[in-house]
């Protein structure tokens, strides 16, 4: 840990001749090994205190403490004009723009904590609770001096205001930050402007960005004009061009494109084709509405959900929704527009290679270090298995109320016969799979039998959640790090926990408590299921690469075989 002392009466002396002031000079301290060529141009306001190896060039700084080995050059103001919070505890309208699901950010909040603090709302004990946990973490955080980490590296910025920086940051052409902490190793660019914000670590926001009230969790890209209010957003998100107002965005929620508008939702492991917008307004009540886009839901091009509304997990929306759908019980769907009608094919993505892919690359592209988010990656779950368990039973109570139908109607979406018919086959083959994949891990001793719940990119079980939030409510966990302790518990012993899930659902099936062989058999099945929709997924695959599909290359080729070559060169199939 660097000592400080009091400038030399001759280092003075040499600061002001290369140009650098103080309002004070008695206020400035230095790390021991200090030498005045390390400052140069250098305006010095308020306390200001500089650890080993710190640079100061051209700039202006006032009442900052800066950690060893950073550069400050070419800025134009880095100041704390007095008590602080930086950003900790600022209110973030997340999901209701009027401020009914209002979350308090911190540097250590965290994916699954917000998520109880916005979506649990019927419970205003736990929402005090966790309001007091950041109210807390703002405390702890307040100061009038303002703090920049280690080996930081701060560079042709204008204005910075009232920020903590972490170790290892780098902002390079930032116009203003105000109000913000800026997590460790992260990166602040261009033109970004920023207030009212908290950043994790190794979050990226650049080129123009333009962020207000949110909070970027870890390795976050904000890049190319994105602009966020009123929004949380967890590990991996990407954000570029487009707009956010008011969401949860939780793990990989993604969205490239201009004019594609994120509002009013929570979202997780989402793409947002372009052209995505939502109306969360209805001319009625104002912007009171929300809509929830389960895990791994996707937009295509010029998509549009007229809120209230919610899908059900790895959905691909498609075309306009106006009606106010609620699809949360069909699983792996596609959402259509037909004629001005929502039209739902049960279980279709079940059979997509795109859903393949998008969840083998998740686990593959997380290179977060501090891993607060608890995120499973798990194709077959609990949570997904009791959605697949009651897509079933909808389906089959669909048919069994009128077998001689050609159309149904569910929560204002129409579902044709034969993809009622297609939706039971490819459900029962994935529960099949859900049940198999979980008899064969895990072991005894735990209780996850009943309702799960996807808290923000942990799967955990709903009896598990109530014993923790009641915990938090009664004051018997009041830190986020205890709370997130509790939470990694579980998550430690997510396979136990699923198999005795998968247990209970296989003896309900049965009609009595299976035996080994029963349990053998079980995992046998799932094994088969599961390569059925994998050869299903691989067949897609296939044709996506086929012949077929290539219409438009070889423009200047004289043969099939000449256009076939340019086809397979140009997509890597060789």
């Amino acid at each position: 840990m660097d000592t400080y002392r009091a400038l030399t009466p001759g280092e003075i002396a040499a600061l002001e001749a290369s140009g650098s002031t103080a309002d004070d000079w008695s206020s400035i301290e230095v790390a021991e090994d200090f030498h005045p060529s390390q400052l140069r141009g250098a305006r010095l306001g308020g306390r200001v205190r500089l650890a080993s190896g710190v640079c100061i060039r051209n700039s202006g700084v006032r009442n900052y403490d800066i950690g060893a080995g950073t550069l400050v050059e070419e800025v134009v103001r880095l100041e704390c004009r007095g008590e602080s919070a930086f950003g900790n505890g600022t209110e973030v309208a997340v999901m209701n723009e009027n401020g009914g699901r209002t979350v308090r950010i911190y540097s250590g909040l965290t994916a699954q904590i917000a998520y109880m603090a916005a979506v649990y709302r019927h419970r205003p004990a736990l929402v005090a609770a966790l309001d007091r946990m950041a109210r807390r973490a703002a405390d702890a955080a307040r100061s009038a001096q303002g703090s920049i980490g280690r080996d930081c590296r701060i560079t042709d910025c204008r204005l910075l205001r009232d920020v903590c920086i972490g170790h290892g940051a780098t902002l390079e052409g930032v116009s203003v930050l105000s109000n913000g902490t800026v997590g460790d190793f992260s990166r602040i660019g261009i033109d970004v402007k920023a207030y009212d914000f908290v950043t994790a670590e190794h979050a990226l926001v650049d080129n123009g960005s333009l962020i207000e009230r949110c909070f970027i969790g870890e390795r976050c890209i904000f890049d190319r004009g994105y602009t966020a209010s009123d929004s949380l957003f967890f590990a991996n998100s990407h954000c570029e061009n487009g707009e956010a107002v008011s969401i949860f965005a939780g793990p990989y929620t993604v969205s490239h494109h201009k004019s594609s508008l994120l509002i009013a939702g929570m979202f997780s492991f989402f793409n947002a084709g372009s052209g995505t917008n939502q109306s969360n307004h209805l001319f009625k009540c104002g912007a009171v509405h929300q809509a929830v886009h389960r895990r791994g839901c996707k937009f295509a091009s010029g998509a549009y959900v007229m809120s209230p509304a919610i899908e059900g997990v790895y959905t691909m929306i498609m075309g306009r929704h106006t009606h106010h759908h609620d699809t949360s019980v069909f699983p792996f769907s596609y959402l259509l527009e037909q004629e001005g009608r929502s039209a739902l094919l049960p279980g279709a993505n079940l059979s997509s290679y795109g859903t393949v892919r998008d969840i083998e690359k998740w686990r593959q592209r997380d290179k977060r270090s501090a891993g607060r988010d608890l995120i499973n990656f798990e194709t077959w779950n609990p949570f997904v298995g009791n959605a697949l368990a009651a897509g079933l039973d909808a389906l089959r109570t669909l048919y069994d109320s009128n077998p001689d139908a050609q159309s149904f109607i569910y929560n204002s979406v129409h579902i044709k016969l034969t993809g009622l018919r297609r939706g039971i086959q490819r459900y029962e083959q994935a529960l099949a799979a859900t049940l198999g994949d979980l008899l064969a891990r895990g072991g005894d001793g735990y209780d996850g039998r009943g309702a799960w719940i996807d808290a923000a990119g942990l799967y955990l079980a709903r009896s598990c959640m109530e014993e923790l939030l009641d915990a938090i409510e009664q004051d018997a966990v009041t830190t986020p790090e205890a709370l997130t302790e509790r939470l990694q518990a579980f998550a430690e012993h997510y396979d136990d926990y699923a198999r005795s899930w998968a247990l209970d659902i296989l003896a309900r099936r049965l009609g009595h408590t299976p035996d080994a062989a029963e349990i053998e058999r079980a995992v046998v099945e799932g094994k088969a299921a599961q390569q059925e929709l994998q050869r299903l997924a691989e067949a897609d695959r296939a044709f996506d690469c086929s012949f077929d599909m290539a219409v438009g290359y070889g423009l200047d080729a004289a043969t099939d075989d000449e256009r076939r070559a340019d086809f397979r060169a140009v997509r890597g199939l060789e």
